[in-house]
This record gives C-alpha cells, structure tokens and sequence, in this order.
C-alpha cells in the first residue's frame, strides 16, 4: 500500500506538462468592453522551473480604449481541489485599442513542481484616454537556424517618448495559434522623429510558427505586424516520439524493475511529413533515465544515458531499442530525445515514463 501512495505522488510530481496541461481551466467571466481569448490560453515550464501561463486578451469595444486591466491565475495540482498559488498580473500593453488586442503572461510564484494546471480569470479593467498610433514598426532580418535572430526598426513619427518597448509574441501552429511566449525589448526614450535599430536572439520553442510585433511607449502606441517565420528556414520536417515503454528479456511490458536485471528501453519515432518521399534524416535518439530524489527541494539525478543513431527514409516510422541495467532502487523516469547529428533538437521531448526499481 505505501508503495503504491508514493508511486502515485511521484506520477503527480512528475507528469509531463503536454499531459498535465491538457485540462487547462479558463474562467471567461463576462464584461462590458474585454474578454480573454479562451482559444489562446497556453500554459509552460520555464527554464527555472516556474509554470507560465499566456494568453490574449481583446477589447470588444468599437469605440472605447482600456487600461488597467487586471488578470488572475490560480494554479492547481492534478486533483485540481484548491488552488496552489494565486498570482495576479496585467496585460502587457497598458493600453489596449477599440477591437485591439493584447497578450499577457503570468508566472507562478514558485517553481512548484506539483502545478499541473492553471486557471485564469479577468478581475477588471477601466476606461482609458486614447493613445495615437505614433510608433512604427518593421523587420530588417530574421534568420532561424539553430537559433532565432530577428531584427527591426522603431520609427518614432511624432513627440518624444520614454519607457518605450518593443515586444514579441510568439505563436505556434494551432488554428487559432496559441501564443506561446511574451519577449520585451526595452528602448527607453526615443526622440522625435528618430529611428532606432534593435536586435533580438534566442532559442525559440520547437512550434514557433511566428510572432507578432508590437511597441508601446508613454505616449505612443503601434499596429501589430504578423511576421510568419521564411518558408525556406522553417524546418520541413515534424517528428513525434510515441509508444515509450520499458519490456523485460520475455518482451513484457513492465513498470516495476529489478536490480541487476536487463530491460529494453523502446519507442516509435516518425516525420510526419517530408520534403521529398526518399529524404533522407540521420538522427541520434537519447534515452535518459533520473532518479526522483528523497528530497523534493533536491534535483534529480540522471542515472543513465544512452543513445541510438538511425536514420529515417521518407515518412518511415523508426523503432529504437536501448537496453538499461538498473544499479539502485528507487523511483525514477525515462525522457527521450531526437537531434540531428548537428546536435540540434528535432523534435519534442518524448512522454515520460515513471519506473521502480525494487
């Protein structure tokens, strides 16, 4: 029985997000003037560990300019009874347009490891004084290879401005598209009648289908501009990692393990669409195994790694097979992985699989 308890709050700890936020809450309580985009909401695990979530907001109003307004999320467990944290934000423009829209995101107060969904609701918002559409915006380059590079031009077409920002907002390639990210690049004060370049530089999410460009500054605000990432440097190729399960020497599917036993690690990968019908992709396919840690302010270990170099023809599905021979007991889980041989990512991140070892 106490196996079975603590097997069950490891599967809470460490559900993959794609699963835990399948059952994202929105509470969509009705206004006068704004409401949020339920089709947008899209909730992540930073790189730090805190849960994030997006989303847009519209302003339905044809007439009126908003401000202030106030948004609430409430992230929860998988059992979903009371909320873990409740934390409050704003959207990220202070003014949103008649018929305009603007993202939002919110981060968690703690990197939390048990949050598993996320709620959000809209407290309020007030009537704001107008601001003109004084800044303008354009790209000069945008390069996605290993990583994303963009750059642009703000035209400031009237008075000085302060606490000016150009911003980001990524989305993938879901119909309507989820934003999936907000990135701020800060200008500060741009003079009359003045242009100024700025650069921006990461690793986008593997789904990024493009981004819309805006500014804000004091006085001024910006249309939005949809830049859709160039067709020739989006990647052609979609590849998904599925069936990940653990079989013993007899070709039984297991979840429980033995010390000092061998057990065959196994998966099906597949590009989903091509180029052309005979392309060929080398790949290399890494398992990794981590031990949940005793404590749960420790990270977990990784126990084992091991690799897998194929190469896919076409649209072919691809099964690989690692063998592992457990050394310690405990709780662990299986990730997976696909890069090219440039060390890139080419896919997702596989599911998890959650083992014990007796």
């Amino acid at each position: 029985m106490m196996k079975v308890i603590l097997f069950s709050l490891l599967v809470v700890m460490m559900l993959p997000l794609s699963q835990a936020f399948s059952a994202e809450k929105t509470d969509n309580a009705p206004t006068l003037a704004v409401k949020l985009n339920k089709e947008n909401i899209h909730v992540y695990k930073d790189s730090e560990g805190y849960t994030v979530v997006v989303g847009m907001v519209e302003n339905t109003s044809p007439l009126d300019y908003v401000n202030n307004v106030k948004i609430q999320a409430s992230f929860f467990d998988q059992y979903g009874v009371a909320p873990l944290e409740v934390t409050q934000g704003k959207t990220t423009l202070q003014v949103i347009t008649p018929n305009g829209m603007s993202p939002f995101s919110i981060r968690s107060e703690t990197p939390n490891p048990e949050i598993s969904e996320a709620s959000v609701s809209l407290l309020g918002f007030d009537s704001s004084i107008a601001k003109q559409k004084g800044l303008s915006l354009y790209s000069t380059n945008v390069i996605l290879d290993s990583s994303f590079s963009f750059s642009g031009v703000l035209q400031n077409g009237g008075a000085p401005n302060s606490d000016t920002n150009v911003y980001l907002a990524f989305y993938d390639h879901f119909e309507p598209p989820r934003i999936l990210e907000v990135s701020t690049i800060e200008l500060g004060d741009v003079e009359s009648n003045m242009e100024v370049s700025f650069d921006f530089n990461d690793v986008l999410k593997f789904n990024t289908k493009g981004f819309f460009l805006f500014a804000e500054s004091d006085v001024f605000i910006s249309d939005f501009v949809d830049i859709t990432m160039p067709l020739s440097q989006a990647p052609d190729r979609l590849i998904t990692i599925s069936n990940v399960s653990v079989e013993d020497t007899n070709g039984m599917k297991t979840s429980e393990l033995d010390v000092d036993s061998t057990y065959y690690i196994k998966s099906q990968t597949q590009i989903e669409f091509a180029s052309e019908p005979d392309d060929e992709t080398a790949y290399t396919y890494y398992v990794q195994i981590k031990k949940s840690p005793d404590n749960r302010d420790s990270p977990p270990t990784v126990e084992y790694l091991g690799k897998f170099d194929g190469r896919f023809i076409g649209t072919e599905m691809e099964s690989q097979t690692i063998d592992w021979i457990p050394e310690e007991t405990g709780f662990f889980f299986i990730e997976t992985f696909v890069w090219d041989r440039n060390n890139i990512p080419i896919a997702d991140q596989g599911p998890y699989t959650l083992i014990i070892v007796n």
